[in-house]
């Protein structure tokens, strides 16, 4: 996969002003494909947890984009922490999933190392900042273990109403 396709799946990485985090973003997300094994990104659900036909990306896509709609009316967000924080709050994912056959299913690391953890290394590994690291290792609940920045608090409770959405509708 190359950093275009990243780009092109991920539109809202544009939005990022800081163009070392920006890079980084892409970073991480490449990185987490090449140690997941993946070859293709568009089709891994979201959640394995409940049935879905929302995929990783259109969740991402959202999450990042309630977040960034909350920014913009609640202000004192680091809008470029924001966005990359959403981009990349799920990206552990392609760790934690592997394809087997035509199903995605948990792989042996996930059923060891949760997608927060995993995500939290990958973007330290990429070059990301700690305090988007922060919000990856802080967005589900190993963050009740942890004092969450206002971009952490932002993108948990954002992924946590795209999932009871989707819940809902089961």
């Amino acid at each position: 996969m190359k950093k275009r396709e990243i780009y092109k799946l991920l539109p809202e990485i544009k939005w990022i002003k800081d163009k070392k985090i920006r890079e980084g973003v892409a970073n991480t997300w490449l990185l987490a494909v090449k140690k997941g094994g993946w070859k293709k990104i568009d089709r891994i659900p979201f959640t394995l947890l409940i049935k879905t036909k929302k995929t990783l990306i259109e969740h991402t896509r959202c999450v990042t984009r309630m977040a960034v709609a909350v920014a913009t009316v609640q202000k004192g967000f680091d809008f470029d922490v924001v966005v990359a924080g959403g981009l990349v709050h799920d990206v552990g994912k392609l760790l934690e999933y592997e394809k087997r056959g035509n199903k995605v299913v948990k792989s042996k690391y996930g059923e060891r190392i949760r997608h927060p953890v995993a995500g939290y290394a990958l973007a330290l590994e990429a070059g990301l900042p700690l305090e988007i690291a922060h919000i990856i290792a802080a967005h589900s609940s190993e963050g009740e273990k942890v004092r969450r920045s206002h971009e952490a608090i932002l993108i948990n409770h954002c992924d946590f109403i795209d999932f009871d959405i989707a819940k809902a509708d089961n």
